[in-house]
């Protein structure tokens, strides 16, 4: 039986469990600080999941920092990618979630997959979706390609959907 990995060791997918982990702090601090900033009260969780750092924000009310339909948590998102970049130089794939919105939304869109998947599968018809952010899309992709199915994403930010194919 092989050893584990030594932390900062390549996993065998490539993935270096040392350098997410490092990007999952440089994003908690940054995150501390807008907390800190806006006075909102939270827990950061780190965490690192298949080849991203996550993090998460849990505590008390923080719908302000979700906003409707998770359009304030994208952009929080999207600054604390930059964040990562600007000191480590590298693309960072990083998933923020805050108040356990995106693992409420992961849920739900994984049915809504299934259930697509399971209505082409009867119909024999490709089923385009509603537009989506690439974190939804990724996840309907994931269930769709898990019910035996191919998907694709068309159309053009901020109205990018999934399509569902019939099996060939």
């Amino acid at each position: 039986m092989a050893d584990a990995p030594e932390p900062g060791d390549s996993a065998e997918d490539g993935v270096d469990v040392e350098e997410l982990e490092h990007e999952g702090d440089i994003a908690a601090d940054y995150i501390e600080g807008l907390l800190d900033i806006a006075d909102f009260d939270g827990d950061i969780d780190m965490d690192v999941e298949g080849d991203r750092a996550m993090v998460s924000v849990v505590g008390a009310t923080l719908d302000e920092l979700i906003g409707d339909k998770g359009e304030v948590l994208e952009a929080l998102q999207e600054l604390t990618r930059l964040a990562v970049h600007r000191t480590t130089g590298s693309r960072s794939r990083l998933m923020l979630d805050i108040g356990g919105f995106r693992e409420g939304r992961r849920k739900t869109l994984t049915r809504i997959g299934a259930e697509a998947a399971a209505e082409v599968k009867k119909t024999g018809e490709v089923k385009p979706l509603t537009p989506m952010t690439p974190f939804e899309r990724k996840v309907v992709h994931d269930a769709i390609a898990a019910a035996g199915l191919r998907s694709e994403s068309e159309g053009e930010e901020p109205h990018r959907y999934v399509v569902v194919h019939p099996a060939d």
